[in-house]
């Protein structure tokens, strides 16, 4: 059979295990290994499994993941995030639009030092939809600013979706995670004018809160201090050179630990449940890495990748319609599935057609993560979303969806600034 329509014939294939609810990761491993089995010899297949994935999973590197995680589950478990929360409500609670600019911001807080949109959702959406509830805000604009905001966990570092983007591209972490952080702050800014724009035209959608004394005010300030030292600890100490990837997740969850006990905040079984909650997480990344890792040495052999981009390269438009493209592919991808398993499923598809097209590897990495982020809010898959209809499940899912369109253009908006000016993520580098 022809390589490059077994290639593609694995791919239908895989897109029909989706459809009949096929664990992402195990999709893509079947259809992998038997694929590569059909292309070459079953010794090939399965020396895939005893030479990459143990190439790939006895790397130090790897072990970043379960470090972060475990970093924003202990912030989490311990109720520090309560403090992001009043601090930023007692700043901006009393403007118009306030209480939904408070979650965005203290889910840009939470983030710093989480890594996951969907902890960051269900975080914020736990404290903030009862204050939002009581002060009458709109019910669309409540979802969407705590769905957006949860957004901002893959995108501010450290991201473990930047860190899965660096194991498959074998980019390095460090670089992904210092590119990300100017987008991160332009995307946050860009959310709170949406608010605010939307609600000086409607104040109606959300009225202003009680206003609080300068002295409260610098008072809650205490509450974000360890947190901000803590992500700028991990992430400056990063970018200064004093520790790799793998030790700042390391110095990070070690620090959450003492942090959460000199401030008496963590039990055993909040611990406990803390840890199993990054086992959890981090098994869900292994194992989608793992099929990505046996499904894109399928393609790699079949050479479909390079057959895409050889005919990508030799049409007559400028690269900048082809990249447009890519990212409405992306676009789409994360609205009909999981946002993380499209990407990990279509990188060894389009990163050689962008490094073909002569695109900056990094540059092109941070518009995925966005990309991806913003696949999380994006209708009829969108995982944000679906957590905040949980957790209110009086408000139905149009309702959240509503919300969260409100902010799509903010996104828009970053990703067209990216793409005229790429330097605003590759000038730190």
């Amino acid at each position: 059979m022809d390589p490059n329509l077994l290639a593609l014939l694995g791919i239908a294939v895989l897109f029909l295990l989706f459809f009949l609810r096929m664990p992402i990761s195990f999709a893509m491993f079947m259809v992998g290994f038997f694929g590569f089995m059909i292309h070459s010899t079953p010794k090939s297949a399965f020396n895939i499994l005893s030479s990459d994935i143990w190439g790939q999973f006895s790397s130090y590197t790897l072990s970043v993941i379960p470090l972060f995680i475990l970093m924003g589950e202990l912030i989490y478990r311990s109720g520090i995030t309560e403090k992001l929360f009043d601090a930023a409500y007692k700043w901006l609670g009393h403007y118009k639009g306030g209480m939904a600019s408070t979650t965005i911001l203290a889910s840009s807080g939470f983030a710093s030092i989480c890594g996951s949109n969907t902890a960051t959702a269900a975080t914020m959406g736990t404290m903030a939809l009862p204050e939002l509830k009581k002060y009458k805000y709109d019910e669309a604009l409540s979802t969407g600013s705590v769905a957006t905001g949860g957004t901002l966990g893959i995108i501010i570092p450290p991201s473990t979706v930047l860190i899965v983007i660096a194991l498959q591209t074998q980019l390095s972490v460090k670089d992904l995670f210092i590119a990300s952080i100017l987008p991160a702050v332009i995307l946050t800014l860009l959310l709170l004018l949406t608010i605010t724009f939307l609600c000086y035209r409607n104040p109606e959608l959300g009225p202003p809160g009680p206003n609080h004394s300068l002295k409260e005010k610098i008072i809650s300030l205490k509450g974000v201090i360890p947190v901000f030292l803590l992500f700028a600890f991990v992430i400056g100490g990063l970018y200064l050179g004093w520790f790799t990837p793998t030790e700042s997740g390391a110095f990070g969850a070690f620090g959450a630990l003492v942090l959460t006990l000199l401030m008496n905040k963590m039990t055993w079984d909040k611990f406990i449940l803390a840890v199993s909650h990054t086992i959890r997480s981090s098994v869900m990344v292994i194992l989608l890495i793992v099929g990505a890792i046996v499904f894109g040495r399928f393609l790699t052999v079949t050479r479909l990748p390079f057959a895409v981009a050889d005919f990508v390269n030799s049409l007559p438009v400028p690269p900048v319609v082809i990249l447009i493209a890519i990212i409405f592919i992306y676009i789409i991808g994360g609205a009909i599935m999981d946002a993380l398993g499209f990407l990990i499923l279509s990188i060894p598809i389009f990163y050689p057609t962008i490094i073909m097209l002569g695109y900056d590897p990094i540059w092109f990495a941070i518009i995925l993560c966005i990309v991806t982020s913003m696949g999380a809010i994006t209708p009829p898959v969108g995982v944000n979303a679906f957590i905040v209809q949980g957790i209110t499940p009086n408000i139905p899912i149009t309702t959240v969806y509503k919300g969260t369109s409100y902010f799509l253009v903010a996104y828009s908006v970053l990703i067209t600034f990216l793409i005229l000016f790429p330097q605003i993520i590759l000038f730190i580098l």
